[in-house]
C-alpha cells in the first residue's frame, strides 16, 4: 500500500472519529425528542428556545416559521434543557410576542376550531394567573385560547361558579372574546386536579376539540370532577385583524401588560387540533425522560 493511500485511509477514518465523537448521545436524544415534535401532525409552531438571549425566536415545523421577540429586556438561555443544551428563563415581567399581524396560522378560530397548546416549563415564581402561551387580550375583550399556571379559582361546569384553588393548569377557551356573560371574567376552563411544584420539569397542555376544554399533566388527563374536562361548545372567539397577539409568558389584561411567567421553559408548541390522550402521553414520555 502506498504511503498516500494509508495517509488518505487515515484522514477518512479520523474525520469519521471526529464526527461520532462530536454528535454525542445526549444530542442524538434532543434531536430525537424535537423530531417526535415535528412529525406529529397538524403542528403550527414550535420553539425549542435555543437562541441566545437578545435574539428573536424562531419557530420550527408548521407551513411558515413564526418569530418570537423578547419584552422588557433579553429573555436570557440557561443551561438544562430538554431539547437541547439549553432553556429560556422568565424573569418575572419578561415576555415573548409575536403581533397579530405575523401570528398566521396561530390565529385558531371558529365554531370548528380545535387547538393544542403545550408547554414544557420549571416554574420558579410564587405568583397567581401566570399565562404560558396563547393568544388571549384581557384588555380589549379579544380573548381566544391560552395556557394558564396557577389561577386562584377554578370553575365547576355543572355550576358555573368559581371556587378558590392554586397551584394548577388551567385551558382558557372563549367564544365571545369578553367575559363570559354575566361574569366580571372569562370563567369558561378548565382546570387540572394535580399541583404544580416549583424547580422540576413539567409537560403541561391544554387541548380543545370543539365540545371541551382538557388540561394535560406530564402526558395524563389531569382529571378533576366538573373542572376537567370542561364543556364547552361555542368555539373559539374571531378577533380579526386587530386581534391578540400571540404571547409567551404574559398577557394584556386591566390595561397593561400582566400574568407574567417566571422559570425555565424548554419549549412550546401550538397544534391546530385537539391531540389525541395516546399522542400526549407519548410526546410527554418521549420529551421529559
Amino acid at each position: 500500500m502506498s504511503s498516500r493511500t494509508t495517509i488518505m485511509k487515515r484522514t477518512f477514518l479520523t474525520g469519521l472519529a471526529c464526527l461520532f465523537f462530536t454528535s454525542t448521545p445526549t444530542a442524538w436524544a434532543d434531536e430525537a425528542k424535537s423530531s417526535f415534535i415535528l412529525n406529529t401532525p397538524d403542528l403550527v409552531a414550535f420553539w425549542d428556545f435555543q437562541e441566545e438571549g437578545g435574539q428573536k425566536r424562531s419557530s420550527k415545523g408548521g407551513s411558515a416559521a413564526i418569530d418570537l421577540f423578547e419584552k422588557k429586556g433579553p429573555v436570557m438561555r440557561v443551561s438544562g434543557g430538554l431539547f437541547g443544551p439549553y432553556s429560556a428563563r422568565f424573569k418575572r415581567g419578561q415576555w415573548l410576542i409575536t403581533p397579530r399581524k405575523d401570528i398566521g396560522a396561530l390565529n385558531i378560530h371558529g365554531k370548528d376550531a380545535q387547538v393544542t397548546v403545550i408547554a414544557w416549563i420549571k416554574r420558579e415564581d410564587k405568583s397567581p394567573w401566570q399565562a404560558l402561551a396563547g393568544v388571549w387580550d384581557e384588555t380589549r375583550k379579544k380573548r381566544q385560547y391560552c395556557l394558564f399556571l396557577y389561577g386562584t379559582t377554578a370553575t365547576r361546569a355543572d355550576e358555573m361558579k368559581r371556587y378558590p384553588v392554586k397551584d394548577r393548569i388551567h385551558g382558557h377557551v372563549s367564544a365571545v372574546g369578553g367575559p363570559s356573560p354575566g361574569e366580571k371574567f372569562c370563567i369558561t376552563y378548565s382546570s387540572g386536579n394535580t399541583s404544580i411544584e416549583f424547580d422540576k420539569w413539567y409537560c403541561v397542555a391544554m387541548t380543545y376539540d370543539g365540545s371541551h376544554s382538557k388540561v394535560y399533566v406530564n402526558g395524563k388527563l389531569d382529571v378533576w370532577e366538573h373542572r376537567n374536562p370542561f364543556p364547552y361548545e361555542d368555539g373559539l372567539y374571531d378577533g380579526g385583524h386587530d386581534g391578540a397577539d400571540f404571547t409567551v409568558g404574559a398577557v394584556h389584561r386591566g390595561g397593561s401588560w400582566g400574568n407574567f411567567f417566571g422559570g425555565g421553559m424548554a419549549g412550546v408548541a401550538v397544534y391546530k387540533r385537539a391531540l389525541t390522550p395516546e399522542e400526549l402521553a407519548k410526546l410527554a414520555h418521549k420529551t421529559l425522560k
